[in-house]
Order: structure tokens, then C-alpha cells, then sequence
């Protein structure tokens, strides 16, 4: 759905949101894979990093946008199979989720290719690690899925361990006070931006 935003001259301009594009709490996003059409609106986010979720290389013409705003990309390659026996990618997860929980990558995008499945495993294990209760949990992750939510996600979110993260939280240089609720305190001062680069697991 596209937004129309007035720009400085006083013109309209009308700004594309990429597919499934959602707020998951402050300087966090999830969306399916961005478009050039896209690149106006997300030029509004403000982003320092994006994480992505697919084997394949990121699109040319999206690493040019991520150049000229010098905003980091960090991808970690997961397979979008569906069958039971696919084996469950929970060091990638994990590592992922290291990535979100450090406020020095935010403003974050999370996408994979339609922001359905392996984003929603991403934020359902996000939501674990905050406490959600599970069926609120699962409703987020549905509601984005849709008829193609999976149960091999489902269950993948249920069994996650969070406390493997709770315990590495020390690790990181920022401490978080209510996490998710806008009360985050930087111990140290904001680094500066550094221009993009891959960080593939």
C-alpha cells in the first residue's frame, strides 16, 4: 500500500512500502525482499542495517541503495524449503538474532524473499526471547504467513531456546532496560556509520 507524503518543495510524492512491510517495534522492520520502487520509502527508515535471510546473492540494484545510504548488510543464508525433513537452520537464527538485539544496527530491516517464513521465524524467536506468551506469538507470525503459514515454522518457534541469547545479552555493549518497550540506554557513545559490507554466516 502506498503512502503520499508532501516533500520540501510542497509536491506529493508517493511512497511504496516494500511487500509485507511491517513495524515490529521501534527502529525494527520486516518486509518481503525491497524493489527499486521501494527505495523513496525506505529512504524515510532512516536504516544502518539490513538482515537477510535467503542463499542467494542480494540483488545488484538493492546493494547500489545500501552503498549510496552506506547501510550495512548482514545475510545469513537460509534455505526456504518447506518439507518436515528440512533441518532446522537454529545456528543462523541465533546468530541473526545477535545482530537485532545490538541497538548499534538499528534502524533494522529484516527480509527474506516475501517476508513470510524465515522473517517470521526470525521475529517469532525475537518475540520469544521478549517474553511474548506463545499463542501471541504464533498469531503474529500467521497473520503474516497467511494461508501459506507453515507448521514446520510453528513448531521451529516452539522449540527455539531463548535463554541461549539471554545468557549472551552481556556480551553485547549495550545494555537493555525493558527491552522493546522504548527504554534502552547506550552505555558508550554511537559509533560512527560505516559504509556496507556483507557479514554472511
Amino acid at each position: 500500500m502506498a503512502c503520499i507524503i508532501e516533500d520540501d518543495d510542497g509536491d506529493n510524492a508517493v511512497m511504496e512500502p516494500p511487500y509485507n512491510f511491517s513495524t515490529v517495534e521501534e527502529g525494527v522492520y520486516r518486509a518481503g525482499c525491497p524493489r527499486p520502487s521501494n527505495s523513496a520509502f525506505l529512504e524515510t527508515l532512516n536504516l544502518r542495517s539490513i538482515i537477510y535471510l535467503c542463499l542467494e546473492p542480494y540483488p545488484e540494484e538493492n546493494m547500489e541503495f545500501l552503498r549510496a545510504h552506506h547501510i550495512q548488510l548482514f545475510q545469513f543464508g537460509i534455505e526456504g524449503k518447506k518439507e518436515p525433513s528440512f533441518a532446522a537452520p537454529t545456528d543462523a537464527i541465533r546468530e541473526a538474532l545477535k545482530i537485532l538485539i545490538d541497538v548499534r544496527n538499528h534502524p533494522v530491516l529484516i527480509h527474506c524473499n516475501h517476508g513470510k517464513h524465515r522473517t517470521g521465524r526470525l521475529v517469532g524467536c525475537l518475540r520469544k526471547l521478549q517474553n511474548w506468551c506463545f499463542s501471541s506469538v504464533i498469531d503474529e507470525y500467521k497473520c503474516f504467513a497467511g494461508i501459506k503459514s507453515r507448521t514446520t515454522d510453528v513448531k521451529f518457534i516452539e522449540i527455539f531456546d531463548a535463554t541461549c541469547l539471554r545468557q549472551s545479552i552481556h556480551s553485547i555493549l549495550y545494555r537493555y532496560q525493558g527491552y522493546g518497550t522504548g527504554k534502552r540506554r547506550l552505555l558508550c557513545g554511537e559509533n560512527d556509520r560505516h559504509i556496507p559490507q556483507v557479514a554472511s554466516v
